[in-house]
């Protein structure tokens, strides 16, 4: 197990990642998706519509889990953190989207009319995560460990990821 001060869990929840984030249904199962997310050190944030399947998913079931994968065939490393998670609305919820959004668009994509104002008025909620468990992986200490440096030593073992 990991924890939230792991360097390299910093540098996933700190970097500009897509991160899949995944909640229970009503009727039992997973409902997995990409998000944006920001983490102010504590906790990692994700803005939402509140009709979307997972703002109404912690609304049954107030629990979250977040992989954040760096997507690197040659340097693979990635996290999962699960823990409580609670909607937050009002000016607590626009703050923290506001946070979300200037970490993945431009400033001129905020300040255009067609851009910065829709994305503010779809993302009315913020899922907060609050972290109970951090697993964090390397390809690289795994490679060491497991193949005795042959992946690093062989790019070519790893095809290409398509993008």
């Amino acid at each position: 197990m990991a924890s939230l001060n792991n360097a390299l869990v910093r540098q996933l929840l700190e970097g500009r990642y897509i991160a899949a984030f995944g909640t229970h249904s009503p009727d039992g199962s997973i409902h997995m998706v990409s998000v944006w997310y920001w983490f102010d050190g504590s906790n990692i944030y994700v803005a939402t519509s509140s009709r979307s399947r997972k703002a109404r998913n912690i609304q049954f079931r107030p629990q979250a889990s977040i992989m954040i994968d760096s997507r690197d065939p040659a340097a693979s490393s990635g996290v999962n953190i699960a823990g409580e998670a609670k909607t937050l609305s009002g000016a607590l919820a626009a703050e923290k989207r506001e946070r979300v959004h200037r970490k993945y668009l431009s400033a001129s994509a905020l300040a255009d009319p067609a851009v910065g104002p829709i994305f503010s008025a779809f993302d009315d909620v913020v899922i907060q995560i609050t972290p109970a468990t951090v697993i964090a992986w390397d390809m690289r200490t795994i490679d060491g460990q497991f193949f005795g440096g042959a992946m690093g030593r062989n790019p070519s073992y790893l095809l290409p990821l398509l993008r």
